[in-house]
């Protein structure tokens, strides 16, 4: 070991790749060295990312596809929405890494490494990393590489997963409606849980159908394909090509990741509770948290001011405290929070942007009882 850097980034993920593409384009790091370490730099198509946003965003030269109306529905409300003035896009993970690892490579202050890391430590001014093939020294650690153990070993933050097995398929003859996405279909069998199938089509031949869960125990992998096939029948499509598979495992949940941090070592990403915990949403949320980490960064605080609770975080917590002791209600809860509010005002409380009133509004949406009874459960969390 023998060079320090300033600051060494573990894993090329989301949240490791938007931190390093914003320190890439701000000039304070310019003079700054950074190191990337992951076990494998990812090049190929593994997530797919999809958020609302107004048009003319950040990352829109790279987007795949936009949707400008979405459907959601269970067995007694349906409805399509205009999304004016949001659009839902769509982000394929190959574009993205391509963004940054080629803008990386101008950039003589950054370098990338491969090695299997193994363990990680603070001395004195100071963090070593300790790799499978070397060391390596840097004055502060942004560590992106998610250990659940934590969150297992805890009871007191209800913790759901976000989990699904996707379809890419593609048909011989026109059939989707390529302008309307669908958020939620809840019109399947619930068998106890939150489940809804999830149908981004990107043109008049082709779609991404994931049958979708919120719950605390996953699936056989069996059944997940079994539930597309059989949607995919009901509507009639029944020539057609998987192109490619995808498949996801999401925390939901409003456990304290920060309480991992310390002076020199910060978690981001999943692992630092950059998922929205109400919805499982990652990049919008990443890009929102990035953005604030490379100001703070900037003003050389300990690190362990980062993260700060806002009523945001109370909210998540009160909706996770409903879907988990209600896990069957969630399509009859979701359903209702479209049907009483705008999607314009979902949007902005999911995203974080709404009044104090236009949230509160929101959130009496759900059923009396049990907001009454989640808040309750929820408040001594707070202690």
């Amino acid at each position: 070991m023998s060079k320090q850097y300033d600051y060494i980034i573990l894993g090329s993920g989301l949240s490791g790749l938007l931190t390093a593409y914003r320190m890439m384009n701000d000039t304070w790091f310019d003079d700054k060295s950074i190191l990337i370490i992951d076990k494998e730099i990812k090049n190929q198509n593994d997530r797919t990312w999809c958020f609302w946003e107004v048009p003319n965003g950040e990352f829109d030269s790279i987007l795949t596809k936009t949707w400008e109306k979405a459907f959601i529905g269970n067995h007694d409300f349906q409805q399509s929405f205009v999304m004016q003035p949001y659009l839902y896009k769509m982000i394929r993970s190959s574009d993205f890494y391509k963004l940054v690892f080629d803008t990386i490579s101008s950039k003589s202050n950054f370098t990338i490494i491969t090695d299997e890391i193994l363990s990680w430590k603070t001395i004195e001014d100071s963090v070593e990393v300790q790799g499978k093939n070397q060391s390596y020294s840097g004055r502060f650690l942004l560590n992106s590489f998610f250990n659940v153990d934590p969150l297992l070993n805890q009871k007191k933050y209800p913790y759901l997963k976000q989990h699904f097995i996707g379809w890419f398929i593609k048909t011989k003859t026109e059939i989707f409606d390529d302008s309307e996405v669908k958020f939620m279909d809840f019109r399947i069998e619930q068998e106890g849980n939150t489940r809804f199938m999830y149908v981004l089509p990107t043109s008049k031949t082709e779609a991404l159908f994931e049958y979708t869960l919120f719950s605390e125990e996953l699936l056989e992998k069996s059944v997940y394909e079994k539930a597309i096939q059989n949607y995919l029948q009901n509507l009639g499509i029944n020539d057609y090509e998987i192109v490619e598979k995808e498949n996801g495992n999401i925390p939901m949940t409003c456990f304290p990741f920060r309480k991992q941090n310390s002076e020199r070592i910060l978690f981001i990403g999943t692992a630092g509770g950059w998922t929205k915990a109400s919805t499982g949403f990652t990049f919008f949320n990443s890009k929102k948290q990035s953005e604030k980490l490379i100001e703070f960064l900037k003003t050389n605080q300990n690190l362990t001011q980062f993260h700060q609770k806002n009523r945001y975080w109370f909210y998540d917590l009160i909706l996770l405290e409903v879907l988990h002791q209600n896990n069957e209600l969630g399509a009859q809860l979701f359903g209702t929070l479209f049907q009483k509010n705008s999607i314009q005002t979902i949007f902005k409380f999911l995203n974080e942007e709404g009044t104090f009133f236009s949230d509160l509004k929101v959130m009496l949406t759900l059923p009396k009882w049990l907001f009454i009874k989640a808040t309750f459960r929820s408040l001594w969390k707070l202690v």
